[in-house]
């Protein structure tokens, strides 16, 4: 028979487990095309100083790990077990389960996200605990089992990836949920806490990295949405350019984006299904520089570094994006927050920066400087630094600048 007490035996402690879940989440999120039929999620912000790991099958059962200061709590709940509330006579939770439960822990339980509307009783069939500063894991002392199950309180089914923490659990698992392969070595790099990297993701999920999935993502995720249209300056809904563009190169130019200056991002190239397509940006003063080698980066440099058009005019840290952080002190848990929730990887502010300057110099050599079709005199200017005067600048109204650079520091 599978119950919480064995459970409990078996669980590793506090920070190893959280550490694991997120691991869990992350693999979840990157290996769906739809976030809405993840089982596994993290969410770091369930309260002011807590956290909760959260698994949903879909098909009623679901467990939640809290974790806070005072100790971590795990309740989970099996729809067809014997010991649920709603299969019992007086609709209360099976004796013992949480009797035991200390104090400190206890008003977990009374959280609305685990009652039902018009019932009193938490959703719980199995509970474990385990104060701060304690070295085993606490259930029920005196709970009484039905007969005729060997999973009676869902325990077996409920926990086995906390129980079983190996890659080849999770991937089997997730094979299992998805009906595809999940490559054995990228599910041990996730389990492992190292970053997640764009080859990583693309093994887990070859598409979600694809411009259509990214921008699905993003129409979905409202703050992602409201911070790439307003501080990222990328926003989706902006896809009329000022004027029609085209490239030396011959490459075709899909406008994506826009921002509130009247600049215009654009994707170049043929949409070739899960291919990525580089991102040029035209701004309204006649200036242009490819920015990134597929829309996954342009989200990110958006996201990491919004003051990227200052980088390109010479600004270096810590000038570059200095006036920003001040303004948005939270700016570090934002991006963070966002790109998880778009599944784009880790970045920081000097990767990004690289990537940013290596591929605007490949702007003017490899024909991506672009002009108006059938204008004489209608170059534009590569916008970074150091190609500054190679193209041909169109005479164009007095505009005001996009940015107000930084007042400290000078240009590198």
């Amino acid at each position: 028979m599978s119950t919480v007490y064995e459970i409990a035996a078996l669980l590793p402690d506090p920070a190893e487990l959280r550490a694991h879940l997120r691991a869990l989440a992350v693999l979840d999120a990157t290996i769906a095309d739809d976030p809405r039929f993840c089982r596994y999620t993290f969410d770091t912000a369930w309260g002011s100083d807590e956290e909760a790991a959260l698994m949903e099958n879909g098909s009623g059962d679901e467990f939640c790990v809290v974790f806070t200061p005072a100790g971590v709590l795990i309740r989970g709940f099996d729809h067809e077990s014997a010991m649920s509330p709603y299969g019992t006579e007086d609709e209360e939770v099976w004796p013992g389960v949480i009797d035991d439960v200390p104090a400190v822990l206890r008003p977990i339980l009374d959280e609305p996200a685990f009652h039902d509307e018009d019932f009193s009783a938490p959703r719980v069939t199995a509970c474990l605990w385990r104060e701060t500063g304690d070295t085993a894991w606490r259930t029920g002392s005196a709970i009484a089992f039905p007969s005729g199950s060997d999973d009676p309180d869902g325990s077996g089914h409920l926990f086995p990836l906390l129980i079983d923490r190996t890659p080849e659990a999770a991937q089997a698992r997730f094979e299992d949920y998805y009906e595809r392969p999940i490559p054995l070595d990228a599910v041990q790099h996730v389990l492992a806490g190292r970053p997640l990297t764009p080859a990583v993701t693309a093994a887990l999920n070859p598409a979600a990295l694809s411009d259509a999935a990214l921008l699905r993502r993003v129409a979905k995720h409202s703050e992602a949405a409201s911070y790439l249209a307003c501080d990222g300056e990328f926003d989706l809904s902006r896809t009329d350019p000022i004027e029609p563009i085209a490239l030396p190169n011959g490459l075709a130019v899909e406008p994506v984006a826009g921002c509130n200056a009247g600049g215009t991002h654009y994707l170049c190239g043929p949409a070739v299904p899960d291919g990525p397509r580089p991102v040029l940006y035209t701004d309204s003063e006649g200036q242009a520089s490819l920015i990134a080698e597929s829309l996954a980066e342009a989200l990110t440099l958006a996201i990491v570094l919004p003051s990227w058009h200052d980088a390109l005019a010479g600004f270096r840290p810590p000038a570059l994006n200095a006036d920003y952080l001040d303004d948005n002190p939270d700016h570090p848990t934002v991006r963070a927050r966002l790109l998880a929730a778009l599944h784009l990887p880790p970045a920081t502010e000097q990767e990004v920066l690289a990537r940013l300057l290596t591929t605007a110099a490949r702007t003017v050599p490899d024909g991506f400087l672009p002009h108006v079709p059938g204008e004489e005199d209608a170059g534009f200017e590569p916008m970074l630094e150091q190609f500054a005067g190679q193209g041909s600048h169109r005479r164009q109204p007095e505009r005001a600048h996009r940015h107000q650079l930084p007042a400290q520091g000078t240009p590198s």
